[in-house]
């Protein structure tokens, strides 16, 4: 469908954020008037603690105001990318937040060259903005002059032209041709491949669906391909200016990572849960009676014909039972979304895909965007989704702006563990092997398969690529995609043939374009993993401890927040675990399956 077609009822309510664009430009001008205050009254007077802590209570309001609009905007855009209005008025936000952050560039530089006692006395003083005070303390050293921090403030909206060409290309330009199989022609789209022909059962409907989408795909891999060089190139560029160590270093900086945390979490993943991923591939091979195991089978469920549709109210039923150990103010959260449009799941061209959740800030609303395909997988994205609401929801209400920036490591642990929790309550509502079966299929096939395999192979491909630009090489199409196939070949051996476009996966994900965020998905599935064993086995105690976790923003490190979750990241412990569980998991359905006949 075309977005103008779509039920009012499948979309989400943007009226939450403001009740039309007209109010959203009216708090954009805020936003410029205080820019012109912060620039007025405390440019070259940044030397005092009281100056600096009243100029920052501005600038994170600016923060707080530009957040929104911007979110309104975007938001409203990735429901249809081939909506010129929609763009026009997302790049104008952009284009306008970054002229008004150009004129406020001299606070960091200024506050950095202000005497260490004066700033210790602005950290007690500061309040909301004290968190924020003591990370630009960490980055002193990478902090520049006024004038180089306020051209590259300038250049802000360029530096993220790559991700808007990926985009744009994407859902704008790329148009699928059907595809034809036993003499039936079938509709083609990104949506349609990802939540529908993937799982498709019909082997010459899903394989020919795969050749079809992957055939498309390359007529854009040099478009595509130009705008990562560019965003890669950016971010070696961006550590050499401010003076760290290499890329790696840089982007692992502000998430408080170090480079043998972020090396172990691929490197074990690799070598430890490749042997069990292959058994489960052939576990998928055998129960199909598949001729061989290629690429294109790999997101086959176990058992398609225990795979019931869902309705959305039937989900918000799964998913609130679910999740109901959360206690009442969660459940009240989750019924919330559902009842107040919180929800876009509509499925229309032009649409975003995969499943994201946003929560602006000082908004009790959150906005949940997926393609509804009435599957169980359905059913744990949207719990996911819900994960980084409930998440965002006690952090913003307990954290000012600024602690609210939570770092990538374990922001998809809130999310994760909501699957778990769904995969507990399954697992308790019945014993017959068939839906014992499938309960754990969706387990591995959705939870496990997606943050610890699809995410952490791209996380390893992205390390390679930024290894490559780091020695000095370029990335092509061709070296981009040699480098997945190599990867790939690494993770699945012979288990699995490789056709012809799965190199090309590298293609599909926006994640590459928020530093390294697709590694992460596996770390907070590792942290959510043992955390949702302790509430299965400690109930209410353990709840507390999650929820205040929950709470903490970005005032606490990745292992700090592992820590109040029980979780011990300064060793593979939890990791080597997680992937044992995997395995125990896939022997289950083995076990299952030979007990099905």
């Amino acid at each position: 469908m075309k977005r103008n077609q779509v039920p009012i009822n499948q979309t989400w309510d943007l009226s939450l954020i403001y009740k039309n664009p007209e109010e959203a430009w009216k708090d954009m001008k805020t936003v410029g008037s205080l820019a012109d205050q912060v620039e007025r009254e405390y440019k070259g007077r940044l030397m005092e603690a009281a100056s600096i802590v009243d100029c920052l209570h501005l600038y994170e309001k600016m923060h707080e105001i530009s957040s929104r609009v911007s979110s309104y905007f975007e938001l409203d855009m990735s429901t249809d990318f081939s909506d010129s209005g929609k763009s026009a008025n997302a790049s104008k936000a952009q284009s306008l937040i970054t002229e008004y952050f150009t004129k406020t560039s001299f606070i960091e530089s200024e506050i950095a060259g202000a005497d260490s006692a004066v700033l210790e006395e602005a950290i007690k003083k500061g309040g909301s903005i004290s968190g924020y005070l003591k990370k630009l303390l960490r980055r002193k050293p990478h902090i520049l002059g006024l004038e180089t921090e306020r051209t590259l403030a300038a250049l802000g909206e360029f530096m993220e032209a790559p991700y808007q060409v990926y985009n744009q290309a994407k859902f704008s330009d790329m148009r699928f041709d059907t595809f034809t199989v036993k003499g039936r022609e079938y509709p083609l789209s990104y949506s349609l491949f990802e939540d529908e022909y993937e799982y498709e059962k019909d082997t010459d409907v899903r394989r020919a669906a795969f050749r079809a989408f992957s055939d498309k795909l390359k007529q854009y891999e040099n478009v595509t391909a130009a705008a990562y060089n560019a965003h890669v190139l950016r971010d070696r560029q961006m550590a050499r200016v401010r003076g760290y160590q290499d890329v790696f270093d840089y982007l692992l900086f502000e998430e408080n990572v170090s480079r043998d945390l972020f090396d172990r979490q691929i490197d074990v993943i690799m070598d430890k849960l490749a042997p069990h991923m292959r058994a489960y591939a052939a576990l998928i091979k055998k129960v199909h009676k598949l001729d061989k195991m290629t690429y294109a089978d790999l997101k086959l469920p176990i058992d398609p014909d225990y795979n019931p549709r869902v309705t959305m109210e039937e989900a918000e039923e799964y998913i609130a039972n679910g999740l109901s150990v959360m206690g009442e103010d969660y459940m009240s959260m989750v019924h919330q979304a559902f009842r107040e449009r919180w929800i876009d799941y509509a499925t229309n061209d032009g649409k975003s895909t995969g499943g994201f959740c946003e929560s602006p800030y000082g908004i009790p609303a959150s906005f949940i965007l997926l393609s509804w395909q009435g599957r169980m997988s359905d059913v744990f994205t949207l719990a996911h989704e819900l994960g980084h609401a409930g998440h965002f929801k006690l952090c913003n209400e307990t954290q000012g702006w600024f602690d609210t920036q939570v770092p990538l490591y374990f922001v998809e642990a809130p999310s994760t563990i909501n699957e778990l929790l769904l995969t507990g309550y399954l697992e308790k509502t019945g014993t017959d092997p068939r839906f014992k079966r499938w309960v754990l299929g969706n387990t591995v096939g959705n939870t496990y398969y997606h943050n610890f395999v699809t995410h952490l192979l791209e996380g390893a491909w992205q390390r390679e690529v930024y290894k490559t630009v780091e020695a000095g090489g370029s990335l092509q199409a061709d070296t981009l995609s040699a480098i997945y196939k190599d990867v790939l070949t690494r993770f699945w051996g012979n288990s699995v043939e490789l056709t012809e476009g799965a190199e090309l996966t590298w293609m599909r994900q926006p994640h590459y374009y928020a530093g390294l965020y697709s590694y992460t998905y596996s770390a907070g599935l590792t942290i959510s993993t043992r955390m949702a064993q302790r509430i299965f086995a400690e109930g209410q105690p353990a709840v507390d401890d999650w929820k205040k976790a929950l709470t903490a923003g970005s005032t606490v490190t990745p292992y700090e927040f592992a820590k109040m979750a029980g979780v011990d990241i300064s060793t593979d412990r939890p990791l080597s675990e997680t992937i044992d569980y995997i395995g125990s998991l896939i022997q289950e359905m083995y076990r299952l399956t030979e007990e099905l006949g």
